[in-house]
C-alpha cells in the first residue's frame, strides 16, 4: 500500500508540471511514485526491502537515493515513516553484518550475484561484496535527514550506535589498506572493472588521510583507491553521525573519533585530492592513489565530482568546484558525450557514447545557471523514449537505443529535481 501523503504529492507534482513544464508532467506521477509503487516490498517478518529496481536485492546506496523524495514528508504520515524507519533498520542490521558488502538479500540465500566471487567473508544474507565508501555514508545520509525530519529517537538502539561505530572502524582500517582483512575476486569478470586486481586488493596506495575504496557507485572497480566523491560523502557522512550520536546517545569517544576521521579525510582530499589543471585550473580529481597519480573524470553515478553541492560538501559557488564543474561538463572528460540528439556525462558501466538521466538531473540539481537548468529539461523530455520514465544510459545520437528500461534510482532523482524546479518556478 503506498502512504497517502505520497498520492496527494504525486498528484500535486502532476499538476504542478502541467503548468510549468507541460512536456515533463506526464513522467511526473510515475516517477514519484516508482520507487514505492515497484521497489520497496513487506517481506514475511513485518519488515520492509527496498530492491533497486531489476535486480531483487537490495543496494545500501541504492536504497537511500531511492526513498530521499519521500523523506520530508515521513512527519505528515505514519505508514510512510513506518516504512523508512524499518528501511533504516535493515541498513543497520546488514552493515553490522559486513559493513564491506554493497548488496543484500531480503532472506538468506545459498549464493548471491555470482558464484564466481571469492572474498574473505560470506554469508547468505550478501547479494554482492563489493566494497564501496559511499555505500556505508548512505545509511548515515538516510538516518539523518529521517532524524531531522521526525525527531524519532527510537531509531536510536544499541544496534545503530554500533552501526556507527562500525562504519567509523571500516573507514578507519581503510585509510590504510594495506592492513585492511578485504579482498574480493569475481572469476570470469565480464570486463576488468568487475573485479579487484593484485589478487583481489587493488592496486597499491600511499597514506593520505582519505579512506580506501574498491569500488565506485556504478560498481566499477576504482582505478584508484581514493575515490574523490565518495571521501567527500564520507566527511558530511561524519558530521552527520555527530549529530546523530549527540542526539540519541552519550558516548564522547565516539563522536570524537567521528570529528579526529572526517578532519583526517577532509585534509586528504584538500592535499591529494587538486589538480591544476592547464586549461581549467585547480579542480578536483575523481581518483587519486596518494603516489601522485590521478584519473580526470567524473561519472553519472553519484556520488559524483559534478553531486559536491548536492552532497553537501562544497557549495554551488565554490571556486574550485566551479573549474571542475567546466571539466567535467567538457569532453575533456573522457565520459562527457556529445551528440546528434543529447549531451551529458556517461559512465564506463555503460556503453560508449551513452550518456545517464542521472547525470542530467545532477546538472540541473547543481545548477545556478536558468538556461543551463532549461536545456537539461529540454534534454529529458525528448530522450525518454516515448516511455515517461528515465533509464540508465541512452545513445545521445539515438535515445530509443537504451539501458534498463526500469531505474528506480533515476526515477526517483528526477522526481526530486521536477518538484524542487515546479516549487520554484
Amino acid at each position: 500500500m503506498i502512504p497517502k501523503i505520497l498520492l496527494q504529492k504525486a498528484e500535486e507534482l502532476e499538476q504542478k508540471a502541467a503548468q510549468v513544464y507541460p512536456d515533463l508532467a506526464p513522467l511526473a506521477k510515475q516517477c514519484f511514485l516508482n520507487t514505492m509503487e515497484t521497489t520497496v516490498t513487506q517481506l514475511e517478518d513485518g519488515s520492509y526491502f527496498v530492491i533497486t529496481g531489476d535486480i531483487p536485492a537490495m543496494w545500501l546506496r541504492d536504497s537511500a537515493a531511492q526513498l530521499k523524495p519521500y523523506i520530508k514528508y515521513a512527519a505528515q504520515d505514519e505508514d510512510l515513516k513506518h516504512i523508512l524507519k524499518s528501511v533504516i533498520e535493515k541498513h543497520v542490521y546488514y552493515v553490522n553484518l559486513d559493513p564491506y558488502s554493497n548488496a543484500f538479500n531480503g532472506k538468506v540465500l545459498e549464493k548471491g550475484y555470482s558464484e564466481d566471487d571469492h572474498s574473505s567473508f560470506q554469508s547468505g544474507w550478501i547479494w554482492e561484496r563489493k566494497y564501496e565508501v559511499d555505500s556505508l555514508c548512505a545509511s548515515l545520509y538516510l538516518s539523518h535527514e529521517y532524524y531531522e525530519v521526525t525527531k524519532d529517537k527510537s531509531i536510536f538502539t544499541e544496534e545503530f550506535r554500533l552501526m556507527v561505530q562500525k562504519i567509523v572502524d571500516t573507514f578507519t582500517v581503510e585509510q590504510r589498506h594495506e592492513n585492511s582483512p578485504y579482498w574480493f575476486v569475481r572469476d570470469h569478470a565480464w570486463a576488468p572493472s568487475d573485479t579487484l586486481p593484485m589478487r583481489g586488493k587493488g592496486r597499491p596506495v600511499n597514506y593520505t588521510g582519505m579512506t580506501w575504496s574498491g569500488f565506485r557507485p556504478s560498481d566499477d572497480s576504482c582505478k584508484f583507491g581514493y575515490l574523490i566523491p565518495a571521501n567527500m560523502m564520507a566527511v558530511v557522512a561524519l558530521g552527520y553521525a555527530v549529530e546523530l550520536l549527540e542526539a540519541g546517545y552519550d558516548d564522547k569517544e565516539l563522536v570524537e573519533r567521528c570529528k579526529a576521521l572526517q578532519e583526517d579525510i577532509r585534509d586528504g582530499i584538500e592535499a591529494y585530492g587538486i589538480v591544476d589543471h592547464p586549461k581549467y585550473g585547480k579542480i578536483y580529481a575523481y581518483e587519486t592513489d596518494g603516489f601522485g597519480n590521478y584519473n580526470l573524470m567524473d561519472d553519472a553515478n553519484s556520488p559524483s565530482l559534478l553531486a559536491i553541492p548536492y552532497l553537501g560538501y562544497k557549495p554551488a559557488d565554490d571556486p574550485i568546484y566551479q573549474n571542475t564543474r567546466r571539466f567535467v561538463l567538457s569532453e575533456d572528460n573522457p565520459y562527457y558525450f556529445v551528440g546528434k540528439v543529447a549531451k551529458g556525462i556517461g559512465s564506463p558501466h555503460t556503453p560508449h557514447r551513452y550518456i545517464w538521466h542521472i547525470g542530467l538531473t545532477m546538472q540541473i540539481l547543481t545548477s545556478t545557471d536558468p538556461a543551463e537548468k532549461k536545456e537539461c529539461l529540454e534534454t529529458i523530455a525528448r530522450t525518454h523514449a516515448g516511455t515517461n520514465f528515465m533509464h540508465e544510459g541512452f545513445d545521445v545520437d539515438d535515445p530509443s537505443q537504451f539501458t534498463r528500461p526500469w531505474f528506480a534510482w533515476a526515477n526517483t532523482l528526477f522526481a526530486q529535481m521536477l518538484e524542487q524546479e515546479v516549487n520554484n518556478a
